[in-house]
């Protein structure tokens, strides 16, 4: 149900942003809200508590963000704590940022090794990665898991790339386990 909302009122943000032709100043007001709301977890338990009115948190938004951001994002803010949606304000806002990054052309990868990759290998993996899809530039994500023994595991969105040794060797299992003896 979550990922519902978050998606239903990320796109309608969307919508908005490219409406009013703001898909950038969204993008950055986005960004700076999200940097204060990370820095300050007290003001989602304020926003989420169900005992505080919800025309005390709106007073809140509006003393906050008034004048700082947008007049739009700001009602946008108003808006899901009217509908009591603000707890998905995170999916809300992930689901934005994604669909900006598509509209830019920027892909957003996890590439995960066994050992620490060097600036040169990492150099490389991206220009493969640019040179196999229709992205402009990659947002590439590294870390390492000495469980997949060696090799690779690159998620792109919903596509993963697995030439992960442990991978190989499970899929060998699988292909000696069928064999009859």
């Amino acid at each position: 149900m979550a990922k519902l909302v978050s998606t239903t009122y990320g796109e309608a943000l969307y919508e908005l942003a490219v409406e009013e032709n703001k898909v950038d100043v969204f993008q950055e007001e986005i960004q700076e809200v999200r940097k204060v709301l990370l820095e300050n977890k007290d003001f989602a338990k304020l926003m989420n508590h169900p005992h505080i009115l919800k025309e005390e948190k709106i007073k809140v938004i509006e003393n906050v963000f008034k004048g700082r951001i947008s007049d739009e994002l700001t009602g946008f803010f108003i808006l899901t704590v009217e509908k009591d949606r603000y707890s998905n304000m995170n999916g809300i806002l992930d689901y934005f940022i994604e669909k900006v990054k598509a509209l830019k052309g920027i892909g957003i990868s996890h590439v995960t090794s066994a050992v620490p990759l060097t600036d040169s290998q990492k150099k490389e993996i991206e220009e493969k990665l640019l040179e196999t899809t229709s992205y402009k530039t990659m947002e590439m994500h590294y870390k390492e898991d000495p469980s997949i023994i060696g090799g690779l595991v690159i998620h792109i969105g919903d596509r993963v790339v697995d030439s992960s040794i442990q991978s190989k060797l499970a899929s060998l299992e699988k292909q000696l386990l069928k064999i009859q003896l």
